[in-house]
């Protein structure tokens, strides 16, 4: 988003924050949450998950009489936001979300890109968000109200790297990425510096930047190639894979090629077929050989949906559930919107060993949870399959 239209949201907001407090206090008798989610749009398969995964733990929730505050039980209800994969709209979601629909928080959005614009209007109105999946770090720098429910790219970056270098032996990586988004600047430039910390400077050996208009990569991938590298990382969006896998291979590209997080997506095997098995990337969680409270997800999360869940949707009901503990542990709820956000806030920053189904954290007040990851094979059935756990 251009500064000046940032400038401009953010002066509004503060307007509109002004007059929501000096607005009457209202009986509160619903808990509600606002998700702010790409719902259409190229990303749409993650945000579809993410809101499968917040609706089963809502309908646990409300079927158990619904979520204990103090002496009193409330129903949790969801407003729906579609950002479309857009950051001015995921702007527009949210101050939709905290100013009309009065939500005592969101979850949401889960690209950076969208989730850093929107925790910037959050923090300026003190409405707590929880982010699924954004892992850049200036989604909760500097911003108490802000939270995430996943790692981070510095962590995600030297995990890739160490991987690529146990696992293949790499001593020279190649990077390709769009320099005009967070997410993948960012994973980008992490993974380089874990890399050459590693291997040493100028191990990198093609760090290859890309615009967003640009749709032919040949010259970069010639480059790739030409450098001799022993591994390709490309930490791009799983709508985006399919297509530069093919145009890597067709390039001359025939070793490994790594990703982030985003490649998790349920349709990412059936636009990608072949080409796509047998690569590696980041993620959050695996469906495939669960165990536990996780195994327990995986089997309610299908039956629902008769799909596999994916990382979006464990983390979709982690985050749901994180707000959920937070609001639990009050000793209830007042008419006053601002001060529900503000006590829900604090206890966000002190939950302890919560128990997700995408792995236990601790959360503090920087909103940035110590987590492990999850190493992702696409095996020859076409199956995200647990390789290999790294913890921080």
């Amino acid at each position: 988003m251009p500064l000046t239209t940032r400038c401009k949201v953010l002066f509004w907001a503060a307007l509109v924050a002004l007059s929501v407090s000096a607005t009457p206090a209202m009986s509160l008798e619903t808990i509600t949450i606002g998700l702010n989610l790409p719902l259409s749009g190229p990303r749409k398969t993650t945000g579809l998950s993410t809101k499968e995964g917040a609706e089963l733990i809502r309908n646990q929730v409300n079927n158990a009489g619904g979520l204990l505050v103090g002496n009193k039980r409330y129903p949790v209800n969801f407003v729906y936001g579609d950002n479309e994969s857009n950051p001015q709209k995921a702007v527009s979601v949210t101050l939709d979300q905290i100013t009309k629909d009065n939500v005592l928080g969101i979850v949401g959005p889960n690209s950076s890109s969208n989730a850093i614009p929107a925790g910037g209007i959050c923090e300026s109105f003190k409405a707590p968000m929880v982010s699924p999946t954004s892992t850049n770090p200036r989604t909760t720098q500097d911003r108490p109200y802000v939270f995430r429910a996943c790692f981070l790219d510095n962590f995600q970056g030297e995990v890739m790297a160490r991987f690529a270098i146990r696992e293949f032996k790499a001593e020279k990586a190649a990077v390709l990425y769009n320099i005009a988004s967070a997410y993948p600047k960012g994973l980008a430039e992490y993974f380089k510096d874990s890399f050459e910390k590693e291997k040493g400077k100028g191990s990198v050996v093609a760090f290859e930047k890309f615009l967003p208009n640009e749709t032919e990569l040949s010259a970069h991938l010639k480059r790739i190639v030409d450098s001799g590298a022993d591994v390709l990382f490309v930490p791009q969006y799983a709508h985006e894979i399919p297509e530069i896998v093919k145009q890597a291979r067709e390039a001359g590209w025939n070793k490994i090629i790594l990703g982030g997080d985003a490649w998790e997506a349920s349709d990412l095997v059936e636009k990608c077929g072949d080409q796509c098995k047998g690569l590696f990337y980041s993620s959050h969680f695996a469906a495939i050989g669960a165990k536990g409270i996780t195994e327990t997800f995986v089997k309610q999360y299908e039956a629902q949906t008769a799909m596999l869940p994916t990382a979006y949707g464990a983390l979709g009901y982690d985050s749901v559930n994180l707000l959920l503990t937070a609001i639990s542990q009050l000793d209830g709820l007042t008419d006053n919107v601002l001060d529900n956000r503000n006590a829900i806030m604090q206890r966000l920053a002190s939950i302890k060993n919560y128990q997700g189904v995408s792995g236990s954290l601790d959360m503090d007040k920087t909103g940035n949870p110590a987590k492990s990851a999850v190493v992702i094979k696409i095996n020859d059935n076409g199956d995200f399959e647990s390789y290999a756990v790294e913890s921080p």
